[in-house]
């Protein structure tokens, strides 16, 4: 009899002195419920609660939800529901172990993260992994990078996101900027320290944060593995929506949340590691500098950074972020040392800051997307040429293809690169891109207040 994935993660569930651990904490707590969480492809996070007495029956079954969950329960403008109709078999989410956590808000109520598989039951397929489960693809695209090089990828995560709500107005003489502002700081005092307080009771590093643009904060923790990273990046999301419901405010990681206003962007910090060696830098050196093998990795990440866009900046939305020129947001694909304006920033420390993610990214799709186009530039010994000096805001780069504009461009250069597209599979691709495009057909098919303000009376 074969053994499948789901028959190995079943047995891993099994282990009784891990199993009995979280029974303890789980009475010791006084937990009653637990949420069984996956990730939809748009970084939703989907699941569902069951009393904690099934422990054990949970861990060995997992839950079932329905396939088109994985897309949202999206339905194309024809009402067709996207990712299998509704006739499509359930999937089996499978806890894992290690992701145990319960929730510093309510001590009633406890979580996992799981991975995704085909239900037992279908013929051919029936155990293995689900190809459109994002979190499941960037620990097969990860641990696959590190068999073949030896390399893990870690990386952090900074992201930035807009609280609106009685008590957050700020002022500011005109020409200048709320940055960096302690007052700003001080105003957001609830916000941040709750925010805090609650992502390290699970388990975030909290490192530091400020104040940008108007209602704009950013709080950040400590690098790790890059699957981890993601994982936390969803925690965190998922603390601050908690933190603005007790509040009474409203937490946002819209790319673009006012015309004129700062992005919300979420730089990914990233570096490759060969056992406890950063292969980005020399030891000792301390001048920026990269190494062949790290001139590589970037050229490949570079090269289909374009390819890429469609999971760093994956909303309509997104793409208003990188029309403002001088507001720190990419306009063309380059890099620079320590030059912020660019779409990659070596800076400090051996780390490359790529900064075409977005505050609403999938973080397993961006992430698996980056680990794939190093790859390739370290298989091909891509070069990204010489730095770019000087803002990126003026001229135009044509060492490597345009910045796509808007959500049907990215679309358009996502189905054109192999790379990232072999990198997430063809399920998971073919999906990504026709839930994005039935979102794109339905804004194109939308009348906008701006379209009503410019032309409702122009004419005559």
């Amino acid at each position: 009899m074969t053994n499948t994935p789901l028959d190995a993660h079943r047995e891993a569930n099994a282990d009784a002195a891990r199993v009995e651990e979280i029974a303890r904490t789980i009475e010791s707590s006084g937990v009653e419920f637990v949420y069984y969480q996956g990730v939809t492809i748009t970084g939703r996070v989907i699941g569902k609660v069951v009393p904690a007495k099934h422990l054990r029956r949970n861990l060995d079954r997992g839950v079932n939800l329905h396939r088109t969950a994985i897309s949202d329960l999206q339905s194309d403008r024809a009402g067709s529901l996207l990712g299998g109709g509704v006739h499509a078999a359930e999937f089996t989410a499978m806890p894992d172990l290690d992701t145990f956590a319960v929730l510093p808000w309510d001590g009633t109520v406890a979580r996992f993260f799981t991975q995704i598989y085909e239900p037992d039951h279908l013929p051919e397929v029936g155990g293995r992994r689900l190809a459109t489960d994002s979190r499941g693809v960037l620990k097969k695209v990860h641990a696959e990078f590190t068999a073949r090089t030896g390399l893990v990828m870690r990386s952090g995560c900074e992201p930035e996101m807009t609280w609106k709500g009685p008590g957050l107005d700020v002022r500011f003489a005109a020409g200048s900027s709320p940055a960096y502002h302690l007052e700003n700081l001080e105003i957001m005092r609830p916000v941040y320290q709750r925010v805090i307080r609650y992502a390290q009771a699970l388990g975030l590093d909290m490192i530091e944060g400020d104040y940008e643009d108007p209602g704009q904060l950013e709080l950040n923790w400590m690098y790790d593995h890059a699957d981890l990273t993601a994982d936390r990046l969803v925690v965190y999301r998922q603390v601050c929506r908690q933190v603005a419901r007790e509040l009474g405010l409203v937490a946002s990681f819209m790319p673009k949340p006012a015309t004129g206003m700062m992005g919300n962007g979420c730089h990914h910090n990233v570096s490759f590691w060969r056992g406890d060696r950063n292969i980005l830098a020399e030891p000792g050196r301390t001048e920026l500098h990269l190494t062949d093998e790290g001139r590589h990795a970037l050229g490949g990440i570079l090269a289909h950074a374009a390819g890429s866009m469609l999971l760093n900046g994956s909303t309509v939305n997104s793409y208003k972020r990188y029309w403002d020129a001088g507001q720190f947001a990419p306009s063309q694909i380059n890099w620079g040392m320590d030059n912020k304006t660019c779409t990659v920033r070596l800076s400090a420390n051996g780390r490359l800051e790529y900064k075409l993610p977005d505050a609403s990214v999938n973080p397993y799709l961006s992430h698996a997307a980056i680990i794939a186009a190093a790859a390739d530039g370290l298989d091909h010994r891509l070069d990204p040429g010489p730095p770019q000096v000087g803002s990126s805001y003026e001229g135009d780069s044509d060492r490597f293809a345009p910045l796509p504009l808007t959500l049907a461009a990215a679309i358009e250069a996502f189905q054109k690169d192999d790379v990232v597209r072999g990198a997430l599979g063809e399920d998971l691709s073919d999906l990504l891109v026709e839930v994005k495009s039935d979102e794109w057909a339905r804004f194109c098919a939308t009348v906008t207040d701006w379209e009503i303000e410019r032309y409702e009376q122009a004419i005559p």
